[in-house]
C-alpha cells in the first residue's frame, strides 16, 4: 500500500500531515500514526482497496440530495446552502423560532442556493417541500462582560470597556465548617456573596462534571464521566432535606467523628471522604422517598432531563453493578446486552433495578439545585456574572457520555497535546473527542446538549483547550502522546453553536487559548467575543514581560492557572525544584539551567514592575514569603483585559500548585484544601489588601 493512499485519505478525514511545534519548527506525521487513527475513524486503510472505499464513504456521507439536520449562520448575513439539485427553482418557508415566516424561492442555479439574511436570532425551521432542516442562526459575538455589566447596571449604565473582577476558585478545595472534607455548592454560595460585597463580579470555579461515583478513586476533575451532568460529591447532603433530618441520618450512621476527621484534613482524602458522603446521601434519598415531600418537584426535573438524565442514571448503576461483581467497568467490554443504552438488556436492567436508578437522577437533581442556589445567590448580591463554570475538553472514554453518545464520540482515540516547552513528552488525557463527521451528521445534537448544560447554572463558561474547536490532538489508546496528529473541526458552526447558546443564557464565555496556538486563532476568538487567556508568566516579547497597557483587551487576564506555579511558588522556584524530583524539566535541561533561567525570569518581572510603577526599592528574595504578589496582582490588573481573575492561591500567597501536569499519583494534584475556612477567608489582611488593589481599579460599583 503506497504512502500517497494514506496521505490522501487523511487529508479528506481532516487529518493532517503536516504541524509546527509551539517552537515553531516543522514537524510531520509518520504514516502509520495516520493509519492508525483514520481505523479509529472508521476508515480503514490496510490496503489500496480499503483506502478506496473509506473515500468513497467520505464522499457519499455529503448527500446531494438531502440538506444536514442543521445548518449554522450568523444574523442579518446571506446563509448560503450546500449545492443541491433537488432545491433548484423550489419554494421554502423558514419558520421562525419565536413566530412568524420568510418565504421565497431558490434559483434555478444548480450550484448555488443562499437564503436572504435572518435577523432574529435563534433555532428557526427550514421546510422545501416534505423536507426540513434546524438553521441555527447566532449572533455576530457571543455575550459579553459590557453586557452583563448593562443587564446588571441598567441599559446605558455601562460603558463597552468594562473591567471587572472574580476571584477563580478550585471548588473541591473550598473549606467550611461541616463540610465533611470536600469542598461543596454550600462553600461556594457563600463564598459568592463574600466576594459580591468585596465589588467582585464573579467566581470561577473548577469542573463540576459527573465523576463515576461507584469509583471513588477518580476524581480528576478534567477526567469526568460525563460533561452532561453534575458531580454528586459537591452537594452539601445539610440542604437536601434541611439540617433536622442531616442530623438525623448522622446519628443513624454514627458518623459525626469521621465527618470532622476528614474535614481537619490538609488534603482531601478522596476515597474515604467520597465513600462516607455518597452513604449520607443514600440515607436521605430513601428519607425522601419515605417522606414524599417535594415529590413534584422531582418529577418535574427528571421530565425536564429527559433520555440524557435516564441514561447517565442508568450508566451509573450498571457500571457500579460491574464493579461489585468484579467484571470489567469499561462499557466496549461489557455483554453485547449492555453496551447499546436502548438494547432491551439495558431496558430489562433499569426495570429490575428502578430504584438504584431512581437514587443517581436524585443525585442529579440536587446537585443542579445546589449550583443553581450558588448562581442566584451570587446574582442577588450583585454580580454582573456570578458563577463561571469550566467545560472540560473531553470526557472519559469509558464513563457515561461515550456510552449514551457512541455515535458522536470516537472509541479507541485519545485528546491530548503535542509536547511543548511545558510537557516535552506530550500528553494524552485519555479523553474521548466528537467525531467531526458525526457531528454534521447528526445535526450537531450531542455537543449542543453538552453546551447547554454547561451554560445551565451559570454567568459564564470557561471552554479548556478551546483550540479544539479548531483542532484536536488525537492519540491512539497505549501509543505515546508523541504519535499523533491534528484532526480538524468545523470551528465556523461550533463558534456561531456558542454564541447562540451564550445570549440564550447571557453568559460569557472564556477559552483556555494556551499551548500551541495556530497562527490567528486568538484573533478570531477575539471577533467572536470569546475571551481568550492571557497569564501574566507568559506574557513577554522575548526576554521581557509586556507592560499591561500592551495587553489584548480581547482575552481575561490572570496571574497563573491550576497547571501553573503560584505566584508564590514561582518565585521561589519551588515548581522547578518538583518538576526536576518527578523527571519532568524539558529535554537536555539540568536543575541548574532551570535555577539559573528563573533568576533572569525575576528579574526581568521585577524590571517591568518597576516600569509599570507598581514596584520600588530591591528586588526581593526568592522566597515564597517575600514574592511581589501585590505589585503583581496590581500589574495584571491594569490591563484593558475586561476580566482580571485572581487565583484564590495567590489571594492567599501559597506556594503549592493544584495540578502538576505530567503527573497522576507522584504529586497531590486535586486534593489541597485551602488553609482558612470561607467565613475567614475574607479577614485575612493580606487577601484584603490584595483584593482591594483589584477593586479600587475595576470595581464595577465603586460608588457603592
Amino acid at each position: 500500500m503506497s504512502e500517497e493512499a494514506i496521505y490522501r485519505l487523511a487529508e479528506a478525514a481532516g487529518l493532517s500531515r503536516h504541524w509546527r511545534d509551539a517552537a515553531g519548527r516543522p514537524q510531520q506525521v509518520m504514516p502509520e500514526t495516520l493509519r492508525k487513527i483514520l481505523e479509529k475513524l472508521g476508515l480503514p486503510c490496510g490496503d489500496e482497496g480499503q483506502c478506496r472505499d473509506s473515500e468513497a464513504s467520505l464522499k457519499t456521507s455529503v448527500d446531494g440530495n438531502r440538506l444536514p439536520p442543521l445548518l449554522t449562520g450568523s444574523t442579518a448575513q446571506a446563509l448560503t446552502l450546500p449545492a443541491n439539485s433537488l432545491l433548484s427553482g423550489q419554494r421554502y418557508r423558514i419558520e421562525l423560532e419565536e413566530g412568524g415566516q420568510i418565504e421565497g424561492t431558490f434559483s434555478q442555479d444548480h450550484h448555488s442556493f443562499a437564503l436572504p439574511p435572518i435577523r432574529e436570532s435563534g433555532y428557526h425551521r427550514l421546510l422545501v417541500n416534505e423536507r426540513e432542516t434546524l438553521l441555527a442562526i447566532a449572533p455576530p459575538r457571543c455575550y459579553g462582560v459590557s453586557d452583563a455589566l448593562r443587564m446588571t447596571a441598567g441599559d446605558g449604565a455601562a460603558s463597552a470597556d468594562a473591567r471587572l473582577w472574580g476571584l477563580g476558585v478550585q471548588l473541591y478545595s473550598l473549606r467550611r465548617n461541616g463540610d465533611g472534607g470536600i469542598g461543596d455548592f454550600t462553600a461556594l454560595e457563600q463564598t459568592a456573596r463574600r466576594l459580591a460585597e468585596r465589588g467582585a463580579a464573579a467566581v470561577a470555579i473548577s469542573p463540576v462534571h459527573a465523576m463515576f461515583s461507584a469509583d471513588v478513586h477518580r476524581f480528576s476533575p478534567y477526567g469526568p464521566s460525563s460533561r452532561l451532568f453534575i458531580n454528586a460529591l459537591h452537594i452539601d447532603p445539610a440542604k437536601v432535606l434541611g439540617e433536622e433530618a442531616y442530623l438525623g441520618v448522622i446519628a443513624q450512621l454514627g458518623v459525626a467523628e469521621h465527618l470532622a476527621a476528614l474535614e481537619s484534613h490538609d488534603l482531601i482524602d478522596w476515597p474515604a471522604a467520597a465513600t462516607l458522603r455518597l452513604a449520607l446521601l443514600r440515607a436521605l434519598y430513601d428519607v425522601f422517598m419515605q417522606n414524599g415531600t417535594m415529590q413534584s418537584e422531582f418529577e418535574a426535573f427528571r421530565k425536564m432531563s429527559g433520555e440524557a438524565l435516564r441514561d447517565h442514571a442508568r450508566f451509573e448503576a450498571l457500571h457500579a453493578l460491574r464493579l461489585r461483581q468484579g467484571e470489567s467497568a469499561y462499557w466496549a467490554e461489557w455483554p453485547a446486552g449492555l453496551r447499546d443504552p436502548n438494547g432491551v438488556g439495558v431496558a430489562q436492567f433499569a426495570r429490575d433495578h428502578a430504584h438504584e436508578i431512581e437514587f443517581h437522577e436524585f443525585l442529579q437533581w440536587q446537585a443542579a439545585r445546589g449550583l443553581q442556589n450558588a448562581q442566584g445567590a451570587a446574582c442577588k448580591a450583585g454580580m454582573p456574572i456570578g458563577v463561571i463554570t469550566d467545560l472540560a475538553v473531553g470526557a472519559d472514554n469509558g464513563g457515561s457520555q461515550a456510552w449514551s453518545r457512541q455515535r458522536e464520540i470516537i472509541n479507541g482515540l485519545s485528546v491530548g497535546a503535542p509536547p511543548d516547552a511545558m510537557n516535552p513528552r506530550g500528553q494524552a488525557w485519555g479523553l474521548g473527542a466528537f467525531s467531526p463527521q458525526a457531528m454534521k451528521a447528526e445535526g450537531f445534537r450531542a455537543y449542543t446538549e453538552m453546551l447547554r448544560s454547561a451554560f445551565a447554572y451559570a454567568g459564564g463558561v470557561r471552554i479548556d483547550h478551546v483550540l479544539g474547536l479548531k483542532r484536536l490532538w488525537l492519540v491512539p489508546d497505549g501509543e505515546s502522546p508523541e504519535n499523533g496528529a491534528y484532526l480538524s473541526y468545523p470551528m465556523e458552526d461550533l463558534m456561531r453553536l456558542i454564541a447562540l447558546e451564550s445570549w440564550r443564557h447571557r453568559a460569557i464565555v472564556i477559552g483556555e487559548d494556551l499551548g500551541t496556538v495556530p497562527e490567528g486563532f486568538s484573533n478570531h476568538l477575539s471577533d467572536a467575543g470569546l475571551l481568550g487567556i492571557r497569564v501574566l508568566l507568559f506574557q513577554r516579547h522575548g526576554e521581557r514581560f509586556m507592560q499591561p497597557r500592551d495587553w489584548p483587551d480581547g482575552a481575561i487576564a490572570t496571574t497563573t492557572t491550576h497547571d501553573l506555579p503560584t505566584l508564590a511558588g514561582w518565585w521561589e522556584g519551588r515548581d522547578l525544584e518538583l518538576r526536576n524530583e518527578l523527571d519532568l524539566l524539558e529535554k537536555g535541561q539540568t536543575i541548574d539551567d532551570a535555577r539559573r533561567t528563573r533568576e533572569k525570569e525575576r528579574e526581568a518581572l521585577w524590571q517591568a514592575l518597576a516600569e509599570s510603577g507598581h514596584a520600588q526599592g530591591s528586588m526581593p528574595e526568592k522566597r515564597a514569603d517575600r514574592a511581589p504578589l501585590e505589585e503583581a496582582i496590581a500589574f495584571m490588573s491594569a490591563s484593558p483585559a475586561p476580566l482580571a481573575m485572581l487565583p484564590a492561591e495567590d489571594a492567599l500567597g501559597l506556594a503549592e500548585q493544584p495540578n502538576m501536569p505530567g503527573t497522576v499519583h507522584e504529586h497531590p494534584n486535586w486534593r489541597r484544601r485551602l488553609p482558612v475556612t470561607v467565613n475567614t477567608l475574607f479577614d485575612e489582611p493580606a487577601v484584603n489588601r490584595r483584593l482591594d488593589i483589584l477593586n479600587q481599579s475595576r470595581c464595577h460599583n465603586k460608588e457603592a
